[in-house]
Parts: C-alpha cells; structure tokens; sequence
C-alpha cells in the first residue's frame, strides 16, 4: 500500500459504536430545544389551542424543521452532537454531503423510529409498550452495524454515506503564531 491510501484509510476510521450512540444520544437532548422551538412556532402561527388539533400539520412541520437542520448541517459535515464526539459524515469518498445527499441520509436515517413506530400504531400498543419497543429497536439497528464490514449503521450504507472520526487539531493547529 501507498502511504497516500495508509493516510487516506487512517483518515476513515469508523467511530466505535459507544461514540456514535453517544453522539446520538446528545443529539436528542438538543432536538428536544428544536422541537420546543418549532412546536411553540407552529402553535402560536395557528393559532392551536388545543394539542390534538391540527397534530399532522404539527408532525409535518417538525418532520421540515428536523430535515432543514439535519439536511443543512450534515451537508457542513457534522452537527454540534458530532462535533462534540469527534464524528464526520461524509460519502464513500470521504467528501462532504451534497445537500441532496444529506436529504437522502435524513430520509433513510427515519428507520430508527418508523418501523417501531408503525408496529405501535397498527397493533394499538400503549405508551410503555411503544416506547419499550422504539428502545428495542433502537438497540437491534445499533448492533446491526456490527454486521458491516466497516461497522456503519446501515442507513448509512444505504444513503450513500459513512461516519468517520475527527480528531481535533491541537490548539497548536490553531495558534495564529506559526512560524
């Protein structure tokens, strides 16, 4: 191997999966201020009194709002989540997202929830039981990953995308100093 393919292999290492669920969890908490935003936003617009009324128009909006803020970030290549743990998204070049690529991977990425979620409102299941069953799920996609040769989720390899990690520059990367 060329040392150009070595740097070029050390440059897509995949982020272990105790990292990429903890950047997933994280980024839940912080779509938790989205939702708030965006539903507070829908409500005050129309003028919804009750929480039941207009509920698809609500699902829709945040459906839009979460696909601008992921469709947007991800085609910068990473979020504030996957900044923080040191993760990329790129394509199977290691080249950022296009938007269009980043719409793709958003669109995929919904396997995390609507098969459980589907599951749950065809078979009527209570709360507890729906939620019991997204954890499951959740669980059973994150393991799935081990299955890939190079242990992306599968959404990734279906979207055309993969993770990668990104050590930080050194602050000495960064010094306005450099000789």
């Amino acid at each position: 191997m060329t040392e150009d393919t070595l740097n070029k292999q050390h440059c897509l290492n995949t982020p272990s999966l105790l990292r990429r669920m903890a950047a997933w969890l994280y980024e839940g908490m912080l779509l938790f201020g989205v939702i708030f935003i965006a539903g507070y936003l829908f409500g005050t617009l129309t003028q919804t009194r009750h929480a039941m009324t207009n509920r698809i128009g609500l699902q829709i909006f945040i459906f839009l709002v979460l696909g601008v803020y992921f469709v947007w970030l991800w085609s910068k290549g990473q979020t504030l989540a996957m900044k923080t743990w040191n993760i990329r998204v790129v394509n199977h070049e290691g080249v950022e997202l296009t938007q269009v690529r980043a719409l793709i991977r958003y669109l995929y990425s919904w396997v995390w929830f609507l098969p459980p979620l589907a599951v749950t409102t065809i078979f009527n299941l209570d709360s507890l039981q729906g939620v019991l069953l997204i954890f499951g799920w959740v669980l059973l996609w994150a393991i799935a990953s081990q299955f890939h040769p190079e242990r992306q989720f599968w959404h990734d390899v279906f979207a055309g995308t993969r993770l990668i990690h990104q050590p930080r520059k050194s602050k000495k990367d960064d010094s306005i100093f450099k000789s």
